[in-house]
């Protein structure tokens, strides 16, 4: 038998008002956690920006449809569609007189980084996979002395940066840039040597670049 106690001037029992309690905080604990479940499933599976005190954040999608949209933050956040990345030297000397490359484009015949396989080894064209700034260097060695060497950073045919090496006595003078481009998608980036011979022996001549973030 269960014995009944009764608090002093009440005819309540003391273990029934305890039980009303456990199921008022029972029903409670239900009503919070069905409010706070949408909350869970959106943080999961909703990719849209959130807004908090004017800063967006993106929200992680472990599984991506499409390539990431431009945002506030940029993409790679959510994937890694959005790396974008390439670096490549020559091994051999550049003589133009020598070939038949009338256009002038430094071709570089060792592959170092190429995230996402957007420079193209053969034609040694960096095709932009979409809008965005990108960063670009370029460092080469001209090939003789009692010479000078003038390399531009091409972009559909127009030069954006050059860059020269001309002290008459020295050999291994070396010709550098880098800069930051607006590049549409499909634009064409390249080097063109306007003038002289470059060092290509031991990977002395390099071309590199990378996204930095999308417009």
């Amino acid at each position: 038998t269960v014995s009944r106690l009764v608090s002093p001037g009440s005819a309540m029992p003391i273990w029934s008002v305890h039980f009303d309690l456990l199921i008022l905080l029972s029903l409670l604990l239900q009503l919070l956690l069905l409010l706070s479940a949408p909350l869970e499933s959106g943080a999961q599976n909703d990719t849209e920006p959130i807004i908090l005190e004017g800063k967006c954040l993106v929200v992680c999608d472990s599984t991506p449809s499409s390539e990431p949209a431009g945002s506030a933050l940029g993409m790679s956040v959510r994937s890694g569609s959005g790396r974008v990345a390439f670096s490549a030297s020559r091994q051999t000397n550049h003589e133009p007189t020598d070939m038949s490359n009338r256009t002038m484009i430094i071709y570089f015949d060792n592959i170092l980084v190429n995230v996402g396989t957007h420079f193209d080894q053969e034609s040694s064209v960096f095709v932009a996979p979409r809008r965005g700034v990108y960063s670009f260097n370029f460092h080469v060695v001209k090939a003789y002395n009692r010479q000078t060497i003038q390399v531009s950073l091409m972009v559909n045919g127009w030069p954006m940066i050059s860059a020269f090496a001309g002290d008459q006595d020295v050999t291994r003078e070396a010709a550098t840039n880098a800069g930051l481009v607006i590049l549409e998608k499909g634009d064409k980036a390249y080097l063109r040597l306007e003038r002289g011979n470059l060092m290509g022996g031991w990977k002395y001549s390099t071309f590199s670049g990378f996204l930095v973030f999308p417009l």
